[in-house]
């Protein structure tokens, strides 16, 4: 008995739910993605089961297991998905203009940088549609692993052989405090010295504090005082109001600087360098638009570089690239 026509049985709709299931690994973050609900989600993919005649996934008490059939199926979404974005691309082409989505994710210390670049795409294609979302590094890492954006901009890229990263912008971390501090009257201070005061951090996992405890470690000076605040404005705010002192990227700073709110002392070993990098997975193809998007931020470095006067060569202090 020969089976059913599948072109007359499947739905673009029921392979995007597909998609985000199996990507995900759960009917519930899979709905949460696409703004469903998770009745909605079991009813998709209970049809596109009826119409394949093979179970996708079955659940081993809370757990939700993938079966072979939704692995050649994923394979085959994602191939069908390239040549659709590709068609679309093919025809903005022809009509003269470029038409597509765009989304992104970027930890919070590259939100001073990413619009910039957004800026300047939307100026040149702006039938894009771009979705950004700014979160921490964990919660990028996390996006990262579920594959929920097209790139995710990050300045600490996971050893992960099965990443695929292309370094942007330099990311330089400096020494902060406020007007008037004794540091910026001192003779020589040193790291130690700074570590005297009340160090105001982000969370654990953040970049800015991984490359800055990484940097105490190599040098061998203890870290007594510290003060967990969740984010760099809180941090900011922390230390105008003498609360501590603080390492923070210079981005992140340059108008309270500039404004003479905050200042930033002279010690050896700073600026700390990292790079913001673009990541996606390796087997995960760019879509049309994620390509010319990336081949953009290419051509605008040399600009982004002037713009913002953090070139991409080797300077005093420790250097890192997107890997650690």
């Amino acid at each position: 008995m020969s089976r059913p026509n599948l072109l007359n049985r499947l739905t673009f709709r029921q392979l995007q739910v597909f998609q985000a299931v199996h990507r995900q690994q759960s009917y519930s973050r899979a709905a949460e993605q696409l703004g469903l609900t998770q009745p909605a989600v079991s009813a998709q993919i209970r049809q596109l089961e009826q119409a394949l005649e093979q179970p996708l996934f079955k659940y081993a008490g809370k757990t939700l297991h993938v079966l072979p059939a939704a692995d050649a199926l994923a394979a085959s979404v994602q191939s069908i998905f390239g040549q659709v974005s590709s068609l679309q691309m093919e025809l903005s082409e022809l009509a003269g203009t470029i038409r597509g989505e765009l989304n992104l994710a970027a930890v919070s210390t590259a939100q001073y940088v990413v619009p910039h670049i957004l800026a300047r795409f939307r100026a040149r294609y702006p039938e894009v549609q771009v979705r950004l979302r700014v979160c921490n590094r964990g919660q990028a890492l996390e996006r990262l692993a579920e594959r929920r954006d097209d790139l995710v901009i990050m300045g600490m890229v996971p050893e992960d052989a099965n990443l695929a990263f292309m370094p942007i912008l330099d990311n330089e971390m400096i020494p902060v405090v406020w007007p008037g501090h004794p540091l910026l009257t001192a003779d020589s201070p040193t790291l130690e010295d700074f570590t005297r005061y009340y160090v105001l951090m982000r969370e654990p996992g953040s970049g800015t504090r991984t490359a800055f405890e990484d940097f105490v470690a190599r040098e061998r000076v203890s870290l007594r005082h510290t003060l967990e605040l969740g984010t760099n404005e809180a941090i900011k705010q922390g230390v105008m109001a003498h609360l501590g002192v603080a390492v923070l990227p210079r981005l992140a700073v340059q108008l309270e600087l500039a404004s003479g709110l905050l200042a930033s002392p002279t010690l050896p070993g700073f600026p700390l360098r990292r790079s913001w990098c673009t990541v996606h997975p390796k087997d995960r193809y760019p879509t049309p638009v994620t390509e010319l998007f990336l081949r953009f931020v290419r051509e605008l470095l040399p600009e982004l570089n002037d713009h913002f006067k953090a070139p991409l060569v080797p300077a005093p202090g420790p250097s890192f690239a997107c890997t650690p």
